[in-house]
């Protein structure tokens, strides 16, 4: 199942023991295809799993998998394009909402292509407290690697150009609509 192209859909990130870990209240799809479902959110209200809500600033084109273990939101800012990549289960569409198990780790990328890897900590920790399974840690560890070899080698859509694209056809075919 695919959501609808210029629709809008809730975003749901759970932790592996289940519990809500973020949602954000819409996001615009701009592409639905079989591997991968690209949404955009701007001035979307987000909620954390500790009540705590906030809206984003700056608009972002987001990219849901469903055969990889990450999700990549590039942020459009004024000063270039930001990329947060969260280490996470394949994302499913399930009619009400795209949705993936968040698995702590995360990469940060800057205009000038410099790297951050984050939360390695809350990874090893939830780990253990929410005892995942070894071939879990496994395939977390080889995405991250698949996802840093993306990055160094600017595979879409760590290459400014799709992004641009993707934004100006949210721009022109749906900003109005939002």
């Amino acid at each position: 199942m695919l959501p609808n192209i210029g629709t809008s859909v809730f975003i749901q990130s759970y932790k592996h023991d289940g519990t809500l870990h973020r949602t954000w209240a819409k996001g615009l799809v701009l592409r639905a295809q079989e591997d991968v479902l690209i949404v955009v959110t701007h001035k979307t209200w987000v909620t954390e799993s500790d009540g705590r809500s906030w809206y984003t600033r700056e608009p972002a084109i987001c990219f849901f998998y469903p055969d990889r273990w990450f999700n990549i939101i590039s942020m459009i800012r004024k000063t270039g394009i930001y990329y947060y990549c969260n280490l996470a289960s394949p994302s499913i569409f399930d009619g009400e909402a795209i949705k993936n198990i968040d698995y702590d780790l995360d990469v940060k990328v800057y205009p000038n292509r410099s790297v951050d890897v984050l939360d390695e900590d809350e990874f090893l920790t939830h780990s253990e407290q929410m005892d995942y399974p070894s071939d879990i840690i496994e395939i977390v560890r080889e995405s991250m690697d698949h996802l840093l070899s993306m990055i160094e080698n600017e595979d879409p859509p760590f290459n400014r150009d799709v992004v641009e694209v993707l934004f100006q056809e949210y721009l022109r075919e749906f900003k109005k609509k939002v």
